[in-house]
């Protein structure tokens, strides 16, 4: 179940419950009456079905209620109700595969920002990889994995290729082109720091074996395969009740860590694996948006794949 938040104009109010009443996937309806303070009006509350999430927002926005008032949801952990009951029986479909597309949109929408908290997930992330690379730890490249941010933007990409949301596209695109360079450029420092100080033996880097690492610059099929299944199985987390899935998608690319090899193999001199590590990021990055768009435009063709009115802006 989603708790569904309406402030809503006056003027509007009755039209808004009516709407709602109508609707068999709605429960729990309470209304305040001049309980908005800004913007002013009502505040309308009520506990929706998930499957029926995208209908219910589109008979509100056709009130214009997302521009004269305000529309929140939330998801509810707990609902004990026969009435929660009898309205998640009545929306049809299944709530663990319904896609609320206004969700999605704006969840993509905030992960897309290029900020300082991203920047300095990814940067965190890049030198933890590299400390993974030098000292050969499968264990540090692991935590890299989930500390980067990337997905977020990846995500992003695909909802905007397939909705066709140009702006969402060049936000995400303008955070991945200037997050990753940023982030290795910065994990190269650290490296030649690390050089000068005596912490890394440039010689012992270039000719020591690493085989608990060198998956992350050896490109191939697998490497494709891998990008597409978690850019699938990410996409169908997020646009469905299994979020935690996500965790499996972040520990299962080597985007991140092919950046920090890139640059430790860069500062090195090791061109060749410097090379290799920078095509493993592409074909990660390249595959993961392919999939996700995929997953989406299939969702998008089923039976309650559209986006409201609402999600123009």
């Amino acid at each position: 179940m989603l708790h569904l938040r309406v402030i809503s104009p006056a003027e509007d109010t009755d039209e808004a419950v009516a709407r709602l009443r109508s609707h068999p996937g709605t429960a729990h309806l309470v209304v305040h009456r001049g309980a908005a303070v800004e913007p002013a009006g009502d505040l309308v509350e009520a506990d929706i079905a998930r499957e029926a999430a995208d209908e219910v927002l589109e008979l509100l926005c056709g009130l214009g209620l997302d521009h004269d008032g305000a529309i929140t949801l939330e998801a509810l952990d707990t609902a004990l109700s026969d009435a929660a009951e009898r309205a998640e029986e009545a929306a049809p479909g299944e709530g663990a595969n319904a896609v609320v597309w206004e969700e999605l949109l704006s969840r993509t929408g905030e992960e897309s920002q290029l900020n300082v908290t991203f920047l300095a997930f990814l940067t965190i992330a890049c030198l933890l990889a590299s400390v993974g690379v030098i000292t050969d730890s499968p264990v540090t490249i692991v935590g890299a994995m989930v500390v980067g941010p990337e997905f977020g933007p990846l995500a992003a990409l695909a909802v905007g290729f397939v909705l066709r949301r140009g702006d969402l596209m060049r936000r995400a695109g303008f955070a991945l082109g200037v997050g990753f360079p940023v982030a290795m450029v910065v994990t190269a420092l650290v490296t030649l720091l690390s050089v000068a100080v005596g912490l890394l033996d440039v010689g012992e880097f270039r000719g020591g074996a690493r085989p608990q690492v060198d998956f992350v610059y050896e490109v191939g099929w697998y490497s494709l395969i891998v990008a597409l299944l978690a850019g699938a199985a990410g996409m169908l987390a997020m646009t469905s009740a299994k979020s935690a899935a996500l965790v499996g998608v972040f520990i299962s690319v080597t985007t991140v860590p092919a950046a920090g090899y890139a640059a430790v193999a860069a500062v090195t001199g090791d061109w060749t694996r410097s090379w290799h590590s920078v095509a493993q990021l592409a074909v990660n990055l390249a595959g993961i948006v392919v999939a996700a768009s995929v997953v989406l435009a299939v969702r998008r063709r089923g039976p309650r794949g559209r986006v409201g009115p609402g999600s123009a802006g």
